[in-house]
């Protein structure tokens, strides 16, 4: 058995409450890392941070780029035999490390993710266009991605206009909810 220090249970106790799921069933069997298609880009591989999280280790697991370089996709979870939230967990963190105040490792990921949260709340999904094009605003590089985007749009894997959800108050509820992430 592992010991903890003071405040070290608490700390995963508020990321299970963030993340509403009971992340302390991982086997650390490390299929969500083998199926994690952005395992390059991050610091600690998705099991590897439910441990830091399981252990109290805030520290570490808050400050990690690894909680902001994970997009969501639940490839991870798919392939949890366990069944475990990955994605929820990694946004757990995230709302943690910004109530903190603690400097994103990733600053151009949160401008990311802040455009992904607002094409929901205007459409109830995700528009990739307009996310693409509010990033590249926002970042004052427009051509560097040019070949890539075109490239999408001849595949048609990015829609010129947004599909809407037709009950948009859902969506609404949810962001009148909790904000997660701040408006830059």
């Amino acid at each position: 058995m592992i010991p903890f220090e003071k405040g070290q249970d608490e700390f995963a106790n508020d990321i299970r409450e963030y993340a509403g799921i009971n992340f302390n069933t991982c086997l650390h069997c490390k299929s969500c890392t083998n199926g994690c298609p952005f395992l390059e880009g991050m610091d600690y591989a998705p099991n590897a941070v439910i441990r830091l999280v399981q252990l109290g280790q805030e520290e570490a697991a808050l400050n990690s780029s690894t909680i902001w370089v994970c997009v969501g996709c639940n490839t991870c979870s798919s392939c949890c035999p366990m069944a475990i939230d990955i994605p929820a967990v990694m946004d757990g963190l995230r709302k943690k490390a910004l109530e903190k105040k603690i400097k994103v490792p990733e600053p151009d990921i949160l401008n990311f993710h802040t455009q992904v949260l607002n094409t929901i709340k205007k459409y109830g999904r995700t528009h990739k266009l307009e996310i693409m094009m509010r990033y590249k605003l926002k970042k004052m590089d427009f051509l560097s991605d040019m070949g890539l985007g075109l490239k999408m749009l001849k595949k048609r894997k990015l829609d010129l206009t947004p599909s809407k959800i037709q009950d948009k108050s859902a969506i609404e509820k949810l962001f009148r909810k909790k904000k997660q992430f701040p408006k830059k």
